[in-house]
């Protein structure tokens, strides 16, 4: 049974199927009875238990609890005639768990809302989900998928409406599962069907199997209360080890809680320990300043929080916030997505095998210094937005939540279908509802517990597809999204939670990467859309990486353009030349590209250049002015590209042994390739400096004409020829001379509208690192008559590998 709020709820659950492989199993050596965090380690803090007024808040039981029967093979089968049951409602007495009987010990959520002083947050109720047919009329061919995927994600809603009091309630889980503290003790509760036996063990019982025994309802969800010490204090120390021991199908294991806030590596361990993290209310973190509104234009710094030192070293979140946050609203860029969040056991997955998904990493730091970087970030008018990862998890079975309860179909599809071969991790099954409320959970969790402002959505095209997208060339033909390699359960998760995270936080940003270009992807879950504010335009860098490769006579001016504006009417783009994935070890970033180990020896401004780091610098600003220009209305960086950093990143790993025999080398782990180089882009003896100095123009001249998010977009010209593109972009004009050699005096250019223009950026500047071939003073007054099909034209300067903006001069 579940305690909800002082009740006592019997929540019905799916049975898993009995088949499992083995499992390795982990009894930790408990013979210690003291807090992790009075042991000599890194993050130690003052984190001692404290006796704490603060009363858990739950959220209220609904009548009644529907579970969907598992699903088969067939991705798109949901079942019609889902289980409904009624609750077995019990009550409480504070201090032991004494259960009586007490059917109207019901509540209604939104009366549990109101008692908490909060403004009820509800999501609105679905449409009919027609309106796409108007926005893309050929989308009608495909009615009979679309119609069948809408309704399924209406079926969904009315059942979460029906049996657990809606989504604002359902995205609430976390407040029913795992820890759970009230003025009479704490509550822990885990699903885990698939278990015999459960007891929780930690620092707090000297790790004794045998003292605080579970007890499990007959639905698979097991349970303990922990009534205060007779002074008290918590049965648990704030900051101390738990784990929950299991006897299984494969054995007898011990696990980190599913739904743990907070866990950590101790030295020279290999697993990593739940931590029960419930700070005492003097050392909790209070939010001081207000979240920003979403910004119309997008401009987001991709960053990595521990590599994101000069230093070879693990960053924290202190040094984050006080070094590297003002350093991205100098830049002028307007939001930061921070990756690696969510706790990961492996260092090198860059945070992409999450084991602990309510648990932000302790690598970098405590939660409460976590929510202070956030804090200050929105002091800065930054918002902030979370690389979540819902799309798969950890294969690791000791601290993630692989094989949690010792079955393979616990929060994951059973067999091949469970696993992403490629990328050697778990594949959530979309179609369960405790999955469902997990991840919805998950969602909510990090907007309402540490205020980020958004998500950008990792690896969304392997949730959608059962062939994950995986050796699938998308050619853009509509049957190959709405077709039976569509896994519909997927989708209709990404439906749900675009709904709920829109419903209740109007102002947030959820960016999914996609590179299939599924249609409908951006649009309003009411209109029947995916829902995604945003997708990832992920062409664009690898088209810069295909075109990098040729010679300069070989780049096609028709190719640039086509890749940069090849993008769904109506569905918003983020635009960017490369981030993370390029920067990996194994590939290179453009900088590299261009200009290779040149950037060890001619990038002091005091030696001679090379022809090379000439065309590599000339180049670099206006392959990713072009992309920000053309590519979308949303620009995203990754740390240190701004000013072309010199190295690829490598996290510190050693040598690897694969199951054929074959050695993949390490690199002794060493942290010297998993940093960022700022101090090379401050220098101003090296052409670093101008690189940055470009792209902070760039962001300012955005921020100031906010061209990205304009209407109005025209390409007057791409001159395979002159190697010439021209475009006009909101109020500005977009000059590209990708030209080797040839420079062009009195180039006639088109423009919408007359008057006197002047230069508003212009890549050649020496600021920038360029040769000032151009004078940002001179004034150019238009001709009438048409000219490439605009009204109006004016005669401008355009040197060889130059970009230049120009504006009107009264446009202030």
């Amino acid at each position: 049974m579940v305690v909800i709020h002082g009740v006592y709820v019997t929540p019905r659950f799916p049975l898993p199927s009995s088949s499992a492989r083995p499992l390795n199993t982990c009894c930790f050596n408990g013979n210690s009875s003291l807090s992790f965090f009075l042991k000599k380690h890194p993050l130690s803090r003052k984190i001692f238990a404290g006796k704490q007024s603060a009363e858990f808040d739950s959220i209220a039981a609904s009548d009644k609890v529907l579970v969907p029967d598992n699903l088969d093979d067939d991705p798109n089968s949901i079942s019609e005639e889902p289980q409904r049951f009624d609750l077995e409602i019990q009550t409480m007495e504070e201090n032991e768990a004494v259960r009586s009987e007490d059917q109207s010990s019901v509540f209604d959520p939104s009366n549990v809302v109101k008692e908490r002083g909060v403004k009820p947050r509800i999501v609105p109720p679905p449409s009919d989900g027609k309106k796409i047919y108007e926005i893309d009329p050929m989308l009608r061919s495909y009615s009979s998928h679309l119609d069948y995927r809408y309704g399924q994600y209406r079926r969904l809603r009315e059942e979460i409406d029906k049996y657990e009091g809606g989504l604002e309630a359902f995205s609430r889980g976390y407040e029913k599962l795992g820890f759970s503290r009230s003025d009479a003790g704490i509550t822990y509760r885990e699903w885990a069907p698939g278990a015999k036996a459960a007891s929780l063990i930690g620092d707090f019982n000297n790790w004794n199997p045998n003292a605080d025994i579970m007890t499990r309802n007959e639905f698979g969800v097991w349970e303990i209360f922990l009534p205060n010490n007779t002074d008290g204090s918590p049965a648990i120390p704030h900051g101390s080890r738990v784990k929950i021991r299991m006897d299984t199908p494969s054995g007898i294991k011990d696990s980190i809680p599913a739904w743990i806030k907070f866990s950590v590596q101790a030295p020279g361990e290999i697993p990593f320990n739940g931590i029960y993290y419930d700070p005492p209310e003097e050392e909790k973190y209070v939010f001081k300043h207000p979240q920003p509104k979403r910004p119309k234009s997008l401009r987001i710094y991709e960053a990595h929080v521990g590599m994101s030192s000069t230093e070879p070293m693990v960053n924290t979140y202190a040094n984050f916030r006080d070094d590297v946050l003002p350093r991205i609203k100098r830049l002028g860029y307007n939001a930061v997505q921070i990756m690696a969040i969510q706790e990961h056991s492996y260092y090198a997955s860059f945070g992409y095998h999450v084991t602990n998904f309510f648990a932000p990493s302790s690598r970098c730091g405590t939660p409460e210094e976590l929510k202070s970087l956030i804090d200050r970030a929105h002091e800065l008018g930054l918002v902030v937005l979370m690389d979540i990862v819902h799309s798969h998890a950890s294969k690791n079975t000791l601290d993630g939540l692989n094989m949690f309860d010792g079955t393979d179909a616990h929060y994951f599809h059973s067999g091949p279908r469970g696993n992403h071969w490629m990328w050697d991790s778990r594949l959530f099954n979309y179609g369960s509802w405790e999955v469902l409320r997990y991840l919805l959970s998950n969602a909510r969790w990090w907007l309402e517990e540490y205020k980020f402002d958004g998500y950008r959505f990792d690896g969304v095209t392997s949730m959608m597809y059962t062939h994950h997208g995986l050796s699938v060339g998308f050619t853009g033909n509509y049957t190959e999204y709405f077709g039976l390699e569509t896994d519909v359960d997927a989708v209709t998760y990404l439906m749900l939670v675009n709904d709920m995270i829109h419903g209740l936080y109007p102002e947030a940003i959820t960016v999914g990467e996609d590179v299939s270009g599924m249609p409908t992807f951006c649009i309003p879950v009411q209109d029947g859309g995916v829902g995604f504010d945003y997708r990832l335009h992920m062409a664009i860098a690898d088209k810069w990486i295909e075109i990098l490769k040729k010679r300069d006579e070989d780049w096609q001016m028709g190719d640039i353009v086509y890749t940069l504006t090849n993008r769904r009417w109506s569905e918003k783009c983020i635009s960017y030349a490369e981030s993370h994935d390029q920067a990996l070890v194994g590939d290179k970033t453009i900088a590299f590209w261009l200009m290779d180990k040149d950037m060890y020896d001619f990038m002091a401004v005091d030696r001679p250049s090379t022809p090379l780091i000439d065309r590599g610098i000339a180049l670099h600003k206006m392959i990713r002015l072009i992309t920000m220009g053309l590519g979308g209305e949303g620009y995203l960086n990754f740390m240190g590209n701004e000013f072309g950093h010199p190295e690829w990143i490598d996290f510190p790993r050693g040598e690897q042994r694969l199951s054929d025999g074959s050695v993949i080398p390490g690199n002794n782990f060493s942290y010297d390739k998993c940093r960022r180089r700022f101090d090379l882009g401050d220098a101003d003896y090296l052409r670093y400096r101008g690189l940055q100095e470009f792209d902070q123009a760039m962001q300012h001249l955005e921020e100031k004409y906010g061209f990205m998010t304009s209407k109005h977009q025209f390409i007057s010209r791409k001159d395979e020829g002159d190697r010439v593109i021209i475009f006009e972009r909101g109020d500005l004009v977009f000059v590209f001379n990708f030209h080797w050699t040839s420079s062009y005096f009195d180039y006639r250019i088109g423009c919408s509208k007359p008057g006197k223009y002047k230069i508003v950026l212009d890549s050649d500047d020496p600021l920038f690192g360029g040769f000032g071939r151009l004078d940002s003073k001179a004034e150019y007054f238009t001709y009438d008559g048409s000219y490439d099909g605009r009204p109006c034209s004016f005669m401008v300067y355009a040197p060889c590998r130059t970009a230049v903006v120009y504006a009107l001069a009264n446009h202030d």
